[in-house]
């Protein structure tokens, strides 16, 4: 190889790996698009069973559960029948090789005795081993004595074809058909080992029984297959050999006994693997590869078989272009060979396989007809529902008002009564919300009216703030100024929700107004982050609260400082706590507790009994509850308000809501909040 070459090779090499992880990728993206088709298909079929109507569903379902189970339980059945055919089959042929068998061993036993018997014999072993050559009356001697002898041997054995004696003494004479010189067989292939390997005995195959003596060179020995023992006269070679022939056809009369089976054939295979069998049966020669295959099945079981002296039966199954064989192999261990028996499994696995379509499409037609039945008894029972269907329809366009008269019982007749009562139900909303919009016109009338009334109110004080300023009475007019904002804010009413920074505007005006009342103003204390101005909060929650503290905190109008402060802290990333804080007189616990127990009250004919509502802090006790409750409606159960205070000390209102900036700048804390 020359060095271009050898530097060539790992390229060439690097590129058939590459190749083949391309054409992997490949294969790893087609499988990606079949299972995407496989989903969509199997998504298309769904959307279209979904379309279909019930009564054709109902068919469709009756169909796959009778059908489906029916054809599984045929395929069981049917694959147990087959497998119980072929165990029979198994059985009966291994019975039938057995018997073969037995047969091949009492013909072995028949040889054995008749080359026992011939070597027996003192007077053909002394012939044979004569050291000088006999006189004409000495071998008349050995020709009508121990030859006719060795005849008789055979003469009694009838199955015998031969039985020769072969000896390499040039002194003894031939005397046909017994005794020949070794030089007619030294061909042979079993000659050779017969005299230089020290064999004493061989078990020999052939397919021919040649004329031994030659006779005539263009004579062409006919095709009998034959079987021959071939064993010493003495213990050395040098003694002669003596040969017993038997044909096959009497040997093994079931393989060669000319009996046609269409359906089985016999073989037997020599320790060299030469197949014997008879030319006359065309069961393996018409059939064509099935000879190879059979070779090559055997050759399998040989190599699966672990202990080589075992006399265990085997068997395997193959296919030969579709058709199906049982081959069944038994040792016979005299002869180093085995009988083989190859059995075809076509006709009778064809008859089940028939058998079987038959029965499942008898069981299609059945289930058809069956369907056919259930269809029309289906629309029967179906058909008040197509009738409920339609009138559901009808009701949606419009056309219909009133329910639908279906009598009996069953699913049908309770959904069409609850169809009845929905559509009364949803008469009755109809009304109701025709009446609605009535009243919420008439809201809107009085809303416009009350608009033109505040404006009136705001020119109103705006001419008497001006004044207040033109008599320099600054007081006044920022009094005037902090009021006209608190009722801008109350009149303008465009929503339920505004920002934080609105709400505490509306808390500083409602604060400087107040103070006109006292020598010594409150102090408004606000610790509120900057993005938490931006915050949602209900509109007129905060300042119920703070005029909570302002009208009970100091209920003596006393001069020392009045402080209110408003912290504002993000417990968790979703939920705003707002603290609102007096240092007021307080609450004595048992008041705080009636408190709390109004808060908690959800109904107003619960609330606890008592002057509620009449002044005091049973009056700010019903604000805080309608702020409380406000919480709850817009915002959900786990928000609201909560009420701690000391006697003589500190009053802190708490109030949770959920965390939503109108302007998106709380760090991507926003939340949706389902304030329905």
């Amino acid at each position: 190889m020359s060095s271009d070459m050898i530097g060539a090779y790992p390229a060439c090499r690097r590129k058939s790996v590459s190749f083949t992880m391309e054409a992997r990728t490949l294969t790893k993206q087609e499988v990606t698009v079949m299972r995407k088709r496989w989903v969509q298909l199997i998504s298309s079929f769904m959307y279209w069973v979904g379309r279909r109507s019930m009564q054709s569903r109902l068919v469709a379902a009756y169909i796959l559960i009778l059908l489906i189970p029916s054809i599984i339980v045929s395929n069981y059945f049917f694959q147990q029948i087959r497998d119980t055919y072929i165990s029979d089959a198994l059985n009966q042929n291994t019975f039938l090789l057995e018997t073969e068998k037995m047969n091949m061993q009492s013909q072995i036993e028949s040889i054995e005795m008749a080359a026992q018997l011939a070597i027996s014999d003192q007077a053909i072993k002394d012939y044979l081993g004569i050291e000088e050559e006999l006189s004409s009356a000495a071998l008349m001697e050995v020709a009508w004595g121990p030859s006719k002898d060795i005849q008789r041997i055979q003469t009694n054995n009838p199955n015998i074809a031969h039985l020769r004696l072969f000896t390499g003494n040039e002194h003894v004479m031939e005397m046909w058909p017994i005794i020949f010189k070794e030089s007619r067989i030294a061909a042979e292939p079993w000659f050779a080992p017969m005299k230089s390997q020290g064999v004493s005995e061989l078990w020999v195959f052939n397919h021919r029984d040649p004329d031994i003596l030659q006779r005539y060179a263009t004579d062409v020995p006919e095709e009998q297959p034959k079987v021959s023992l071939i064993r010493r006269v003495g213990s050395s070679a040098e003694d002669g050999l003596i040969q017993v022939d038997m044909l096959l056809k009497y040997f093994a009369p079931k393989t060669f006994g000319g009996i046609h089976d269409t359906g089985s054939q016999m073989v037997i295979v020599d320790r060299d693997g030469q197949f014997f069998m008879d030319r006359r049966q065309s069961f393996m020669t018409s059939r064509e590869g099935l000879r190879d295959e059979v070779e090559t099945q055997f050759k399998k079981l040989l190599k699966e078989e672990t202990d080589p002296e075992s006399d265990r039966i085997v068997h395997s199954r193959f296919s030969v272009d579709g058709a199906s064989y049982l081959l069944i192999a038994a040792p016979v261990e005299r002869l180093q060979a085995h009988v083989l028996n190859v059995v075809s499994l076509e006709g009778a696995l064809n008859n089940v396989s028939k058998a079987q379509w038959q029965i499942i499409a008898a069981n299609v037609i059945l289930i058809i007809l069956l369907s056919v039945i259930t269809y029309y008894l289906n629309s029967i029972i179906l058909k008040n529902l197509r009738r409920l269907t339609d009138t559901m329809k009808k009701v949606r366009k419009g056309e219909v008002s009133s329910g639908i008269d279906i009598r009996g019982g069953g699913e049908v007749g309770e959904l069409a009564h609850h169809f009845n009562k929905l559509i009364r139900t949803i008469n009755e909303l109809i009304a109701q919300g025709i009446r609605k919009q009535a009243v919420t016109k008439e809201a809107e009338l009085r809303t416009l009216h009350s608009q033109i009334d505040s404006h009136f109110l705001y020119n109103t004080l705006e001419n008497i703030k001006m004044l207040a300023e033109i008599e320099g009475q600054r007081t006044i007019s920022d009094a005037l100024t902090s009021l006209g904002g608190m009722m801008r804010y109350n009149f303008k009413w465009s929503g339920e929700y505004v920002k934080l920074r609105d709400e505490i505007r509306h808390i500083r005006n409602y604060i400087d107004v107040m103070n006109i009342r006292y020598d010594e103003p409150i102090e408004f204390e606000l610790n509120i982050p900057s993005e938490f101005m931006e915050l949602e909060v209900l509109k007129m929650s905060l300042q119920p609260i703070v005029e909570n503290a302002v009208k009970h905190g100091w209920p003596d109008g006393s001069a020392e400082a009045k402080r209110i402060q408003i912290d504002v802290v993000a417990w968790e990333e979703d939920r705003i706590t707002i603290y609102v804080k007096d240092n007021g007189v307080g609450i004595e616990a048992y008041r705080l507790g009636r408190l709390r127990e109004i808060l908690r009250t959800v109904h107003d004919e619960d609330l606890p009994s008592g002057d509620y509502g009449r002044g005091g802090h049973q009056a700010g006790g019903i604000g805080l509850r309608n702020v409380h409750q406000r919480i709850k409606l817009f915002y959900g159960n786990e928000y609201g308000l909560d009420v701690n205070s000391e006697a003589g000390g500190f009053t802190q209102v708490t109030m949770t809501f959920p965390k939503v900036l109108l302007t998106g700048g709380g760090g991507g804390h926003e939340k949706s909040v389902d304030r329905g």
